[in-house]
């Protein structure tokens, strides 16, 4: 069943508190961002799974070919299965504000799904991701408001792409927030300030 095709971690929300799907960086894994969510939404539902794609061990949710170098038939191949999994939660949950959280290769699938179902996200948070090809035009988009926060000096996630990604979203109609820091892939405390005051905005 598409709600058991990743091993994640579960979270059952309480009252009418959003449910917020996280994805986890390269060698991260499911427990990377729930205590942060929990910190920020603590009555919030969270899906987290873990990418089922091994590079030298490390888990990441699809292949590439080198640095900054996706395959993309597998890309294609995993976003249609990342979409069917969290659309089976979403469907478990209706009614429900659906947002999403992604770090670097986790902001990447993130990405990914929205560029194919909009549809699904209410909300979302893609912390330096790097999206090194020109998504197709995605009118559905303009229901989505998102966050991208990066480092100025990201030797993995260029500044100019990360503009180039914001400046994609907002021609699509999404409503767009960014928040840049001085350093580079590291996340800092401001950017956790960031992503807490744009997920708790009512």
């Amino acid at each position: 069943m598409a709600l058991d095709s990743y091993i994640h971690f579960h979270q059952a929300p309480k009252g009418a508190a959003p449910v917020v799907f996280t994805f986890h960086g390269t060698g991260g894994d499911e427990h990377q961002f729930p205590g942060l969510v929990k910190q920020i939404l603590p009555e919030a539902g969270i899906v987290s799974p873990r990418g089922d794609v091994s590079e030298y061990g490390a888990a990441r949710f699809f292949k590439r070919t080198g640095e900054g170098v996706y395959d993309m038939a597998d890309l294609a191949q995993r976003t249609a299965k990342m979409a069917a999994f969290i659309r089976a939660h979403k469907a478990a949950n209706p009614e429900r504000p659906i947002y999403g959280l992604g770090y670097s290769n986790g902001a990447n699938i993130l990405a990914s799904v929205l560029f194919e179902a909009p549809d699904l996200f209410d909300r979302a948070v893609l912390m330096h991701p790097l999206i090194p090809f020109d998504p197709p035009s995605q009118p559905g988009l303009g229901a989505l408001s998102a966050l991208v926060t990066a480092g100025q000096r990201d030797p993995i996630c260029p500044l100019p792409l990360t503009e180039r990604l914001t400046a994609y979203l907002k021609a699509q109609g999404a409503s767009v927030e960014t928040f840049l820091h001085p350093g580079g892939h590291e996340v800092q405390q401001g950017e956790i300030e960031a992503i807490a005051a744009f997920l708790q905005k009512a």
